[in-house]
């Protein structure tokens, strides 16, 4: 039997040395995501280990992924100070109003049509030029409105262009909806002025009177009462509009507007009385009615642009 002390002893295993790759990798901290895989496969093929090479760029394109930044959330936000704001949003009224002028001035032109075409719902009414230069005033006056009419789209465009570096995407996703959406319910107000309100106002107003005084008319006050009234129902008919906006940014839901409806009812009938120029009860009560409508649709519209409940 041998001596345990004879026995040769064991040789120690050798120590697995990192590549210079790998040790340069871990004294230099976290590199970035590219670097970190380029020196990963030079660390798995020093040690001749194909596949441990394809593995670690995996692993490091996973980790490039995971460390990205999320996409911006307001994607055309631009840093400016107080001052460039204040300059341009000065430059876009500006722009604005130069866009109001030229397209009253373009109106003007076109202002004895237009002012005949106003005359129209008044049928048989005879109007009287009461003071040297009325009419004139009433040109400017039917042309400022035209032009207004006229340039909307443009001071739209101004005004989302001012605002809308400011808006995440998902307000973003509001503005082509919502921009249509006010574009037609204005000219539906003015045609739902033209067509229901005007006539029905002029025909209470003329019938009221007509026993005891003749009807004839100052063209400045009717086209006063006229334009003032289309463009209070045009505003008015932006409701819905409004409801839309307030539903899809989560300040109130379809069920608590329906709720409301009384107090709804009440404040058309006051909005009614305070849109109008007049003070006859048909067109409180014509426009008074439309809002009610217009805000049961509203109300409808946020129901369906609204979450949908999950099938059980």
């Amino acid at each position: 039997m041998s001596d345990p002390d004879l026995q040769p002893e064991a040789a120690p295993a050798p120590a697995t040395q990192a590549s210079p790759a790998a040790s340069a990798g871990v004294q230099a901290g976290a590199p970035s995501a590219p670097s970190a895989a380029a020196a990963a496969a030079e660390a798995a093929e020093a040690i001749g280990q194909p596949g441990s090479a394809t593995a670690a760029i995996d692993t490091a394109a996973i980790a490039t992924s995971v460390i990205a930044p999320v996409d911006n959330e307001f994607p055309g936000e631009v840093e400016m100070t107080l001052v460039e704001h204040l300059e341009e949003l000065r430059w876009r009224v500006l722009r604005s109003l130069v866009a109001v002028v030229v397209g009253a001035g373009l109106c003007l032109l076109f202002v004895r049509p237009l002012v005949r075409w106003l005359e129209m719902p008044a049928a048989g009414i005879r109007f009287l030029q009461l003071a040297p230069g009325e009419f004139l005033l009433v040109s400017f006056k039917v042309a400022g409105y035209a032009g207004l009419t006229l340039a909307l789209p443009w001071v739209l465009f101004e005004l989302l262009a001012f605002v809308l570096p400011g808006l995440t995407r998902r307000e973003r996703r509001l503005v082509a909806p919502a921009v249509a959406g006010s574009s037609m319910l204005f000219l539906a107000g003015l045609a739902f002025a033209w067509w229901a309100l005007v006539p029905a106002a002029l025909r209470f107003l003329v019938s009221y009177g007509a026993d005891v005084v003749e009807p004839i008319w100052s063209i400045e006050r009717y086209l006063d009462f006229v334009l003032l009234l289309m463009v209070a129902t045009a505003l008015a008919f932006q409701l819905p509009v409004l409801q839309l906006l307030l539903g899809a940014l989560g300040l109130i839901d379809a069920p608590t507007m329906l709720r409301a409806w009384r107090w709804v009812v009440l404040g058309s009938a006051l909005a009614g009385a305070v849109l109008t120029p007049s003070t006859d009860p048909i067109t409180m009560l014509l426009l008074g009615g439309a809002i009610t409508a217009l805000y049961l649709v509203g109300v409808g519209l946020v129901a369906l642009s609204g979450p949908r409940p999950a099938p059980a």
